[in-house]
């Protein structure tokens, strides 16, 4: 043995001679050594031979062995085993492919980023929603280390492997793919949130992390603070804090781009008046997004896998018919008829109420045919006394009378508060949804939109104001 030490030590130096002369020549039989791909790293740690073997399961090692330039966070064959068993998988070879490549995908993010160069934000992943094809989110925290959707911790011991192709940062659990409450959980801007979740009529934290989908405009421990003003969560009745929570979602998932292509409109929130009615939700992009003309979008597109998150800055209350009118720039001379033009009777207060027994008897629901801005120009607009007569002809007391509630062919008769009754015709001529026929018998009135709903009534346009028979 002691003869073989001295032929070692030969052997190693000419194996060390060969190379550098290798690497002095021009000729073809130059020896290179290059360092390995993330595959092939990853092949090469037995502490992620799970993770080798999902890759392989999942047909991405082309993917990690290619040109691209990737950064992946690697479980441990720990990690796996855990995720396995709590998602009541015996082995690797039951999670079934499609979700499996999904679950690989969401570890990986397009681009090299050092464990230096990651910061407290979102970036995407690799893996994809269903329903819209977004790449979904992952919420990167290193307050405390790095953490990664509140579920995952990157092993800074083992961070920083570079590869050819990218690089690599070994983690302690599998990133299973995140509904909304994962992302809501993970961001501690969203406490509050999440303490109103938890304390809400529902469960509604079960309820949004079902399949969905669902788009989640959710407010910050700020908006959270200014709503409360002082008051403690736990002093918020919790079925009116259920039906406000839900007035923050959407049945469906709702990019930032499909509201910026919408411009402005109405569209429907999980949360409903006391008829079971959905209730509305105004949007408006002209000057960033905001909703109901009270909530602007801080952070858009926070991407899960059942639904879309955009970070809002105030919470977005019950509407009440007041809240559209003043929201929606269509209704600005309606807006200013009701207020500055009739300063002796305070319809904005009254149409803000939400409790019965007034003692003037204006009690909601209100039904509002509320004129557009167009349909004020068409007419010169009369001094207070008249124009109040105007305005409650434009409003039933006491009922929420939605479209589906019209007599189909034919007429509907309401009395308004005014006094006179306005006859609702179905169909409508023309582009109108229906035609109305005021108290000064005038029939040429459409309804051109209808159905927008507020906690204390409903909205439907109108292109005509409407005229009582005033002597």
């Amino acid at each position: 043995m002691k003869n073989l030490i001295p032929l070692k030590k030969v052997s190693l130096l000419i194996l060390v001679m060969v190379g550098t002369l290798s690497c002095n020549n021009d000729d073809d039989n130059i020896v290179s050594f290059l360092p390995e791909t993330i595959a092939e790293l990853a092949e090469a740690t037995p502490d992620l031979s799970s993770l080798v073997a999902a890759l392989d399961r999942a047909d991405l090692v082309t993917t990690l062995n290619g040109t691209g330039q990737f950064t992946v966070f690697a479980p441990t064959n720990t990690a796996f085993n855990t995720f396995l068993a709590a998602n009541n998988f015996a082995t690797l070879n039951d999670v079934p492919v499609a979700l499996l490549k999904e679950v690989l995908l969401n570890h990986v993010i397009d681009g090299e980023f050092p464990s230096t160069a990651l910061s407290t934000t979102y970036v995407n992943t690799m893996a994809t929603q269903s329903e819209t094809g977004l790449n979904l989110s992952m919420f990167i925290d290193i307050s405390n280390g790095v953490t990664l959707n509140g579920v995952s911790s990157v092993d800074l011991d083992r961070a920083d492997i570079d590869a050819t192709n990218g690089i690599i940062h070994v983690v302690d659990a599998v990133i299973g793919l995140p509904t909304v409450v994962t992302h809501a959980l993970a961001n501690s801007s969203f406490s509050n949130l999440v303490a109103a979740l938890g304390a809400a009529d529902g469960d509604l934290v079960t309820v949004l992390g079902t399949a969905g989908p669902f788009t989640v405009l959710a407010p910050d421990d700020n908006a959270f603070v200014d709503f409360l003003d002082g008051t403690p969560l736990n002093q918020v009745p919790t079925d009116a804090l259920a039906n406000i929570l839900l007035n923050h979602v959407i049945g469906d998932a709702v990019s930032a781009t499909n509201l910026i292509d919408g411009v402005a409109g109405y569209t429907n929130t999980l949360a409903t008046d006391s008829n079971m009615n959905n209730l509305s939700l105004y949007y408006n992009t002209s000057d960033g997004v905001t909703f109901n003309g009270i909530s602007s979008v801080a952070v858009a597109d926070v991407v899960a896998s059942n639904g879309i998150i955009h970070a809002v800055d105030a919470v977005i209350g019950i509407p009440t018919v007041v809240t559209f009118a003043t929201a929606d720039p269509n209704f600005s001379t309606l807006v200013s008829a009701l207020t500055t033009l009739t300063p002796e009777t305070p319809f904005d207060v009254i149409l803000s109420r939400t409790e019965t027994g007034n003692s003037d008897s204006l009690d909601p629901p209100f039904t509002v045919f509320a004129p557009t801005n167009d349909a004020f120009a068409a007419i010169t607009v009369p001094e207070e006394s008249v124009l109040t007569q105007v305005l409650l002809h434009h409003v039933v007391g006491g009922l929420n009378v939605q479209s589906d509630g019209l007599t189909p062919n034919g007429d509907t008769v309401a009395p308004s508060l005014q006094g006179d009754n306005l006859t609702i015709t179905l169909p409508g001529t023309g582009d109108n949804i229906a035609d109305i026929t005021d108290g000064s018998g005038a029939t040429d009135i459409g309804i051109v939109a209808v159905d927008v709903q507020a906690g204390n009534g409903v909205i439907h346009v109108i292109n005509k104001v409407a005229i009582p028979n005033i002597p």
